[in-house]
């Protein structure tokens, strides 16, 4: 695994839709993959984000609206990540980390450190804000940092509904050993395992660790599927992937990803979303006049303030036209 070497004292990684180029969209000549979406690397005072949803071809895969892959990168004493307050709307995020710890803070007042293995799910609803920062206590000794924060749009019903913010541990999400695999259930069923994460949608969310060799049949049940490479290198559908590729699947068809090396998958997919989605800045909603209103309310202050984080916030941008 390649890693990037931090030297400024202070990181802002994502802060908007807008800051990743364009992801690049390949076809695939096979009856098992119906796309292949090759994130596009930004550089970051030397710390690196993936992006691949949404991207020109594909803006969702079941809920799955954006889906970010952070680092991986080593950041020395006295460096961080901070990401200002900001906020959102019609829209859970989800943060699973690899390596390192994030501090969240929200509007709510909810002020959670993560590590690897656990889960953030952070409903936006009719509108919340929040912050992600390096703690004071790693940032001073310095450590690894790698994951992956993702949206995942609310149903139309749902995207008004009260904010929230839930913190899962790594011990309460199912942990399915098979051989040559370990599986994490983030969200939804699969592999005989039920994560405890409350999904507005149907929802399949898998952390898959695989030695090399081992072969494993993504959810044939799932409507939209795709299976993002996080580290190593796979076989799957007659093709070969690297990390950074998303592997967007035809629905229906018995698909097996096969281990080239050591390696990290994310399974991810569900229902499909009723109907499409505008995305502005840090907004997703089904209305453009919703998201007009929610920039509109940021630049008023009416998101409120984070206990604790009231003092920096990320600035609303100029407004591009929604995708």
């Amino acid at each position: 695994m390649q890693r990037s070497r931090v030297s400024s004292a202070t990181l802002r990684p994502v802060e908007s839709v807008g800051v990743a180029p364009e992801p690049e969209c390949l076809g695939h000549d096979s009856p098992a993959v119906d796309l292949v979406i090759r994130a596009r690397q930004k550089d970051l005072g030397g710390f690196t984000v993936r992006r691949t949803l949404p991207s020109s071809r594909r803006r969702l895969v079941g809920p799955f609206i954006f889906f970010d892959h952070m680092g991986p990168a080593e950041l020395p004493a006295g460096t961080g990540i901070d990401v200002r307050p900001h906020p959102h709307i019609g829209l859970a995020t989800v943060t699973y980390l690899f390596e390192g710890e994030i501090f969240h803070r929200d509007t709510l007042g909810s002020a959670q450190s993560i590590v690897p293995g656990d889960v953030n799910w952070m409903v936006a609803g009719r509108g919340i804000a929040h912050s992600e920062r390096t703690s004071p206590e790693v940032r001073a000794r310095g450590h690894a940092y790698h994951g992956i924060q993702a949206w995942v749009a609310l149903p139309r019903a749902d995207e008004e509904c009260t904010p929230s913010f839930v913190h899962h541990p790594g011990s309460e999400l199912p942990r399915v050993v098979r051989d040559g695999m370990e599986l994490r259930v983030i969200a939804g069923d699969a592999f005989g395992g039920r994560s405890p994460v409350r999904t507005s949608s149907p929802t399949l969310y898998v952390d898959a660790r695989l030695s090399a060799g081992a072969e494993l049949l993504v959810p044939e049940e799932v409507e939209e599927r795709a299976v993002y490479v996080a580290t190593g290198r796979i076989g799957c559908g007659g093709g070969v992937f690297e990390a950074g590729d998303m592997v967007v699947l035809r629905p229906g068809v018995r698909v097996a990803v096969r281990a080239e090396n050591e390696v990290t998958v994310l399974l991810l997919g569900g229902a499909p979303l009723d109907g499409a989605r505008f995305i502005d800045w840090n907004f997703v909603s089904s209305a453009e006049q919703r998201i007009l209103r929610a920039r509109e309310d940021w630049k008023a202050g009416r998101f409120g303030k984070i206990p604790g984080d009231d003092v920096e916030f990320v600035p609303l941008p100029e407004r591009r036209p929604p995708a």
